[in-house]
């Protein structure tokens, strides 16, 4: 048993009519049975409780002797005193072997890296390059739009693997693309701007989000060709051209020039959304919107694909005329990211360790789906790019797999649920993550989709 070092302690004491051992025996008692001090966990010495709590040590002592002829605590000779491992002690949520929607046996919903390849080593090589040679005033508040350093490595990546056209002033780092989508959102609203069109199937969370700051948003018709430029009439629109989420195209050069001309003679606000970009797999990668014309197009990308999503890390590009608006719409309290995260993404990038990540991650996810494409062809498209694919199913049957495939107890997601609530059904189908299981966890949870499909 390794032991967990408990040093402080919050105690509730109530003497009352007890008397302070029995009060301080009570409370010490509660702490373990509801859980506070768990199996394992060592408690403070006699001496360090009493100092302070402001008692007698005696009072302690005989305190945690109680406690050990009740079995609740146990002392060691050279190991102080700690709870005891008791028979019989409720299985911790993570470890029950019932699947449950928060922990299903066979995660394939959309979206989601395999965390476990998140470079450990990498990262770490790169924060104590950082704290060694990172000047004090690094550390400080900083400014709005992010750590210089970071945004002066992402001019670089950006351009040369994505096609932005940017320098550092244009990028503002974010805490994720859902925190730049609610900064221009917010400056949407600021210039009065009521409506955003949003592809007919589409990311429901950043639907939400828009509306909750005030927006409305309309749908816009997806083909094999992508989203239809002619039928955006809003104020703004939200797009993922590259690989379209979730049908998986991607935006055909006419109509992504169509876009940008509109938006050149009618001030339409063009908010692309780089989902997937960077995973792209049987042809070199589409190259970004903002690429045609950075004074009309807003880019926003994140490292949650090929790094891990609890980084919070992501950028936001904006047109020049933008700058200023965008920063009188920001957090005022400080960056919402923290300074030694902003200074070892940009070691990552700066040395060449994010690329070679991003290589890496990319060759195993395309086994994946070829994996996925060879077990599930013909049914399975959208497979050119990304972390996710759509496989069609027989008209009327989604609902029905669904339970199916949650009774098999795999966590999946139909097409349905992405659809706007305005927009026409486009079939059935289920949106089929294949990057987040383990490698070892991969061949079973395959096979349990096939047997999901085969009833």
């Amino acid at each position: 048993m390794v032991s967990r070092a408990t040093l402080d302690l919050h105690l509730d004491l109530r003497p009352g009519d007890r008397g302070v051992r029995s009060a301080l025996t009570a409370a010490l008692r509660d702490a373990v049975d509801d859980g506070r001090l768990a199996p394992g966990a060592r408690l403070p010495s006699s001496r360090s409780l009493a100092a302070d709590l402001g008692l007698a040590r005696n009072t302690v002592a005989d305190a945690y002797a109680d406690l050990v002829a009740e079995g609740r605590l146990a002392a060691r000779r050279g190991s102080g005193t700690m709870v005891a491992e008791r028979v019989g002690a409720p299985v911790p949520p993570q470890a029950a072997s019932e699947p449950t929607p928060s922990n299903p046996r066979h995660d394939l919903r959309p979206g989601r890296p395999d965390v476990a390849s998140f470079p450990r080593s990498g990262w770490l090589r790169s924060t104590r390059r950082v704290l060694a040679t990172a000047p004090h005033a690094a550390f400080g508040y900083g400014t709005r739009r992010g750590a210089p350093e970071l945004r002066a490595a992402l001019v670089e990546h950006l351009a040369r693997a994505r096609g932005v056209r940017a320098d550092a002033g244009r990028i503002v780092v974010t805490a994720g693309a859902a925190h730049g989508l609610e900064l221009l959102a917010d400056l949407l609203r600021a210039r009065g701007g009521r409506t955003v069109a949003v592809e007919a199937h589409s990311l429901h969370l950043h639907r939400a989000l828009l509306e909750h700051r005030g927006l409305r948003t309309v749908p816009i018709p997806v083909d094999d060709d992508g989203a239809r430029p002619e039928d955006v009439e809003a104020d703004a629109v939200l797009l993922t051209p590259a690989h379209q989420f979730p049908t998986g195209v991607a935006l055909t050069p006419r109509r992504r020039a169509a876009l940008v001309d509109r938006a050149r003679t009618t001030g339409l606000l063009v908010i692309e959304d780089d989902y997937d970009g960077e995973f792209r797999y049987d042809r070199r990668p589409v190259g970004v919107l903002q690429g045609l014309d950075p004074e009309q197009v807003c880019y926003l990308g994140t490292a949650s694909k090929a790094l891990a999503p609890g980084l919070r890390l992501g950028w936001l590009v904006a047109p020049a005329a933008l700058l200023d608006p965008l920063a009188a719409v920001g957090n005022p309290a400080g960056h919402p990211v923290g300074a030694l995260d902003q200074l070892v993404l940009a070691d990552l990038l700066a040395t060449g360790a994010y690329d070679r990540h991003v290589r890496e991650r990319r060759l195993a996810y395309r086994r994946r789906r070829d994996e996925l494409a060879a077990a599930l062809a013909p049914r399975v498209r959208g497979l050119d790019a990304g972390l996710h694919a759509l496989v069609a199913l027989p008209p009327g049957t989604e609902a029905e797999t669904l339970r199916a495939a949650a009774w098999h107890g795999v966590a999946v997601e139909g097409l349905d649920a992405f659809r706007h609530p305005a927009a026409e059904p486009r079939g059935d189908a289920l949106v089929v993550g294949y990057a987040t299981p383990s490698p070892s966890a991969w061949p079973a949870a395959l096979e349990a989709l096939r047997r999901v499909l085969a009833c």
